[in-house]
């Protein structure tokens, strides 16, 4: 019988789908990741929500388009593009921001125009 490793023993649960990564989450980190995915899918129905790298995205034709990410103090969101978070960095001052991601908190209300813009920009970008 082969011995685990301390980082085997580690290890995240995998999550099959978007709702068993929601159970997984505290009532206010689920309800904001919910309603950042379900905003995003009513202004572009052509997209496709699945758990990809262990987090909800959201793909175009297997592209990545958009992921959320849930951890202990706050929530992330990732226009899986650095490109697209340079050209919004002036209207993400309010978070604190990375190369490809930023911030948000657990109980954020969404912020429906840049979310929408930077999906635009996004898929803009595939395109």
């Amino acid at each position: 019988m082969k011995a685990k490793t301390a980082r085997q023993g580690c290890q995240a649960p995998r999550f099959p789908s978007i709702a068993d990564y929601l159970a997984a989450q505290d009532p206010v980190k689920a309800r904001t990741i919910q309603a950042v995915v379900a905003l995003i899918l009513a202004e572009f129905p052509e997209l496709e929500a699945k758990i990809s790298w262990n987090v909800p995205t959201l793909h175009r034709n297997g592209k990545y388009v958009a992921g959320l990410a849930a951890y202990k103090n706050h929530l992330t969101f990732a226009p899986w593009s650095p490109h697209v978070m340079a050209a919004f960095q002036p209207r993400l001052t309010r978070f604190v921001r990375f190369k490809n991601c930023f911030q948000i908190p657990v109980d954020w209300e969404p912020d429906r125009e840049l979310l929408i813009a930077m999906v635009r920009a996004r898929l803009a970008e595939l395109a």
